[in-house]
């Protein structure tokens, strides 16, 4: 999403770079009953869009090929393709994807007999890697600044790059089930954090996450998508929990603020399925 002893040994620079993604239940946006898309996935095929979060960064098991997406075996759409081996299984989520990436390079497998499609996407739209940054680096006036920017740009731009987004996707595969993925909340709040950040720090930061799955889900719903809401299967595993499913500053660098293979398979992958 390990802090104590190495976060001043980490550079700026190092971390910004690192913390690109690339932050339950289900709803619908007509409220009828969820149809169950398995088997016409299976049937058909499953393209799995987005950023790090999608892709697996932070969970190991790399596929090679894949390059600095980082695309894991241990993601939430491997793990779902393994289990219900659709005819067809498009991969493209990208670490540090933004929506223009998603726009310009990721689309390409979608087509009229797409069954199923999964995405994350809106986090680094919104300057996470930034954030993240200067909170960890600075006190709180800083970092509470630095998070009321991300708001208003998650108020004021980010839904319509969304929109850009799902439009596309509805366009180029009609047919498909959209299941969008939120973000967890990063922090455990009450006690204390060994080496971690303050308790104002952590809980603005929970906040921005509520603020930015608040504005993906009403997009979701709008065009008719699925949304996907991680916080009920990651309550009780942020960092500063016992046994966390999210990544704080850890080695290598680039793993740093993302799930681990615990979130992957145990916070995204049941929800997903759900939904999907």
């Amino acid at each position: 999403m390990k802090l104590s002893w190495f976060v001043s040994s980490v550079s700026a620079f190092a971390l910004t770079a690192a913390l690109t993604l690339g932050v339950g239940g289900v709803a619908h946006a007509d409220g009828k009953a969820e149809r169950r898309p398995a088997e016409r996935a299976a049937a058909t095929g499953y393209v799995a869009l987005g950023d790090s979060y999608s892709s697996g960064v932070g969970a190991g098991g790399y596929d090679a090929n894949s390059g600095s997406c980082k695309r894991s075996t241990k993601a939430y759409p491997a793990l779902w393709a393994a289990a219900h081996k659709p005819s067809s299984f498009a991969f493209t989520a990208c670490s540090g994807a933004r929506t223009g990436d998603v726009l310009s390079g990721q689309l390409g497998p979608l087509s009229a007999s797409t069954g199923l499609v999964s995405i994350s996407v809106g986090g680094n739209d919104a300057g996470f890697a930034d954030t993240m940054t200067t909170c960890v680096f600075n006190g709180d006036s800083a970092c509470l600044s630095r998070i009321d920017r991300a708001r208003a740009y998650i108020s004021g731009t980010l839904p319509g790059q969304l929109d850009k987004v799902y439009s596309a996707i509805s366009a180029k595969a009609p047919a498909a089930r959209v299941v969008v993925i939120g973000y967890p909340r990063f922090y455990h709040l009450g006690g204390g954090c060994i080496g971690g950040l303050s308790e104002k720090k952590r809980s603005a930061i929970n906040a921005a996450a509520d603020h930015i799955d608040t504005v993906i889900a009403k997009r979701a719903a709008d065009h008719g998508f699925a949304y996907a809401d991680i916080n009920t299967t990651f309550a009780g595993h942020e960092i500063c929990s016992g046994k966390p499913w999210l990544n704080s500053v850890a080695l290598p660098v680039d793993e740093s603020y993302h799930p681990n293979a615990a979130g992957q398979s145990g916070g995204y992958l049941p929800v997903f399925a759900s939904a999907a």
